[in-house]
C-alpha cells in the first residue's frame, strides 16, 4: 500500500494527459523556450504540475510533480513552476476547476501588450465566445483583462482573486507573458485556450487590415 498522500494511479493519469498536451502546444510554438506550465487537479488536496525549467516540447512523466493547493511540493525534490501559486488559487476557489493552462503564444504575448493600457481585451460578435462554458450567444460580450506583469506571484494572486470575485471568468492575459485558461478538465481548459488563441489572432489581424 502506498504512504504517499494522493494516489500514484491518479499522478500517472494526469502525468500522461500533461505530456501530451504539452507536447501538442509545443509543437504549435505557444512554449517558447522553456516557459508555460500545465496543471490537473488530482484530488480536494493536491494537483500535479510541470517541473519548473523543462523542455515542454520533451516532457516525460517524470517531468510531472505533485505540489498541495498551497503550492508547496509534496514528497518529491523536484521544484515547481513559479507560477504554482496562480494555478492553485484556482484548486482553493473552485471545485470544479479541474485543468490549468498556461501559454506564451505570439499572439497572446502581443495582445496582452497592445491591449495593457486598457486593462481588457474586448470580444464581441465572434461565433467562436460559444466555445466558453456560460455562453450560448455570439451576441455576448467577453472581456478578457489584461494584468501587470509582477515577478511576485502573491501579489499577481491578489489581483486574480479580485477579478474572480467579479464573476466567471475562463482566463486571463499578463502582460508581455500569455495567458491562462481553465475548464472542468483538459478538454475544457483546451477548448477555452483554443478559443482565446483564435480570437486574440482575430483581433490582431483586424487592427492589421484597420490601418
Amino acid at each position: 500500500m502506498s504512504t504517499l498522500p494522493y494516489d500514484p494511479a491518479l499522478l500517472h493519469a494526469c502525468a500522461s494527459q500533461i505530456v501530451a498536451c504539452t507536447r501538442e502546444l509545443a509543437a504549435r510554438g505557444w512554449t517558447p523556450a522553456t516557459s508555460s506550465n500545465f496543471s490537473l487537479r488530482l484530488d480536494d488536496r493536491h494537483a500535479a504540475i510541470t517541473i519548473s525549467g523543462r523542455d515542454k516540447g520533451r516532457l516525460s512523466e517524470d517531468d510531472i510533480m505533485v505540489v498541495d493547493f498551497a503550492g508547496q511540493a509534496v514528497a518529491t525534490d523536484h521544484r515547481p513552476s513559479a507560477e504554482t501559486g496562480l494555478h492553485t488559487q484556482l484548486y482553493r476557489r473552485f471545485s470544479d476547476v479541474g485543468c490549468v493552462l498556461h501559454t506564451h503564444s505570439l499572439n497572446q504575448t502581443l495582445a496582452s501588450r497592445l491591449h495593457a493600457g486598457a486593462g481588457h481585451v474586448r470580444f464581441h460578435d465572434y461565433e467562436l465566445i460559444k466555445a466558453f462554458r456560460g455562453h450560448d450567444s455570439h451576441a455576448a460580450t467577453l472581456d478578457v483583462p489584461v494584468l501587470a506583469n509582477n515577478q511576485h506571484i502573491p501579489t499577481l494572486a491578489a489581483q486574480v482573486d479580485v477579478l474572480l470575485d467579479r464573476g466567471p471568468l475562463w482566463g486571463y492575459l499578463i502582460e508581455g507573458h500569455g495567458i491562462y485558461a481553465w475548464g472542468a478538465d483538459m478538454a475544457e481548459a483546451r477548448r477555452h485556450l483554443d478559443a482565446f488563441e483564435f480570437l486574440l489572432a482575430c483581433d490582431l489581424e483586424m487592427r492589421k487590415l484597420h490601418r
